[in-house]
């Protein structure tokens, strides 16, 4: 086993879980994106629900699926630096994703 790896991996991952878990927080916020339904704007309350569940929920199953590869890439001794940066980028690309629907569920109404 290859010292640098695992050293540089155990700190990725404890990054990319504390990446998930802050963008799963960060998803709560998504909530204040219908402040303005009724008064300005016309609201898919179904569409914007389903993007803060997927900014909520995405990221800690990438998380999970990203650190149960990258354990069993270590226990069978191949490089597995790569797999919580892959995560990361994916954790954020879910949340981005997330936040994209729930701003999709929001127009302005026209005056």
């Amino acid at each position: 086993m290859i010292m640098w790896d695992l050293v540089t991996t155990i700190v990725l991952l404890v990054l990319m879980i504390g990446a998930a878990l802050l963008a799963s927080f960060f998803s709560l916020f998504l909530a204040f994106a219908g402040d303005s339904c009724g008064a300005s704007s016309v609201c898919n309350y179904d569409l914007m629900a389903t993007g803060m569940m997927v900014a909520m929920i995405g990221p800690l199953v990438v998380g999970l699926f990203a650190l149960i590869a990258a354990v069993i890439v270590l226990v069978l001794k191949r490089i597995a630096f790569w797999i919580p940066l892959v995560g990361i980028l994916l954790i954020v690309g879910v949340f981005i994703g997330g936040f994209a629907l729930t701003a999709a569920g929001v127009t302005p109404a026209a005056s």
